[in-house]
């Protein structure tokens, strides 16, 4: 049965226990299309467009999160953002060839991992950092969430050809002591799950294979879909930012200055006249520019 790409929220009715489920076919296409990456970042990619998607589901905000592995290896940055309305897009910097079989340590080396939540709208931006323990993108945002938000969080990815997915199970805030046995009998089942099940099968076979001796409450899914937040008018504002001297020397070299998105792959190009009417406006962009 083809899947469309959503995400299913569940909660254990009688244990301060939720998850979520992701499934991702289209929207990892979408990314993948626009650059040719190697099968071994591919999969890590997937892996974390599903991490994201999944943790901005638990969030209540409506802004962006973004998350970062910043490595010393051949790959050197993987960006994944997610929209509170679970709009994606992701990029990654490589140098040379990678062996289709080499895992996270091997690709990116010593490096760390940065999540940002940007609310957007003028309100503070909060970003936690934390070194690449674990050996997989599941192991590091499980330590994340342990040390930076207190959370118990279990995290189950997979990713290959075609596309990705995730299981999460997260112990509610606050929740009695007495919940530690739920939680237990919870993750304990979710551990269960195997690879192919997440890529495969829908997610209300998933929660019924794992849970069906539990009394769970589903949600109604939510569509994920690939959307890039670049536009002319982003990159224009980023020009002003940089002021009119150095725009005019940019285009004393060419004639004309080219601005590409890494993250959708549009390309942008302003001539003298475009940046003129740049500098004449008096109306300043509120978006910030665009992140690469």
């Amino acid at each position: 049965m083809k899947q469309s790409d959503s995400l299913q929220r569940f909660m254990f009715e009688h244990a301060a226990v939720r998850g979520e489920i992701i499934h991702l076919e289209a929207t990892w296409k979408a990314v993948m299309d626009r650059r040719d990456y190697p099968l071994a970042l591919r999969t890590v990619l997937g892996e974390m467009m599903a991490a994201a998607a999944l943790l901005s589901a638990t969030l209540k905000f409506s802004g962006s999160l973004i998350m970062q592995i910043q490595g010393g290896g051949p790959v050197r940055l993987l960006v994944v953002e997610c929209g509170a309305d679970l709009t994606m897009r992701a990029m990654a910097h490589w140098d040379g060839d990678l062996a289709d079989d080499a895992d996270l340590s091997g690709l990116v080396g010593e490096g760390r991992f940065v999540i940002t939540i940007d609310p957007k709208k003028g309100r503070q931006t909060y970003q936690g950092i934390v070194d690449l323990e674990g050996g997989s993108v599941a192991a590091v945002l499980e330590n994340y969430m342990q040390r930076s938000a207190q959370l118990d969080t279990r995290i189950w990815l997979a990713a290959d050809g075609h596309g990705a997915g995730g299981l999460l199970l997260q112990k509610m805030p606050d929740s009695p002591e007495a919940d530690t046995d739920a939680w237990n009998r919870a993750t304990h089942l979710g551990a269960t799950v195997k690879r192919r099940e997440l890529l495969d099968l829908p997610a209300r076979e998933i929660i019924h294979r794992l849970f069906h001796e539990e009394d769970i409450r589903l949600f109604d899914s939510s569509p994920v879909h690939f959307g890039c937040t670049c536009s002319r008018d982003r990159v224009a504002n980023t020009l002003r930012m940089l002021g009119h001297d150095e725009v005019r020397s940019l285009l004393d070299e060419t004639g004309y200055i080219e601005a590409d998105c890494e993250f959708c792959n549009q390309h942008y190009v302003f001539d003298a006249v475009d940046t003129a009417q740049i500098f004449v406006s008096d109306i300043v962009d509120p978006v910030g520019p665009t992140r690469h």
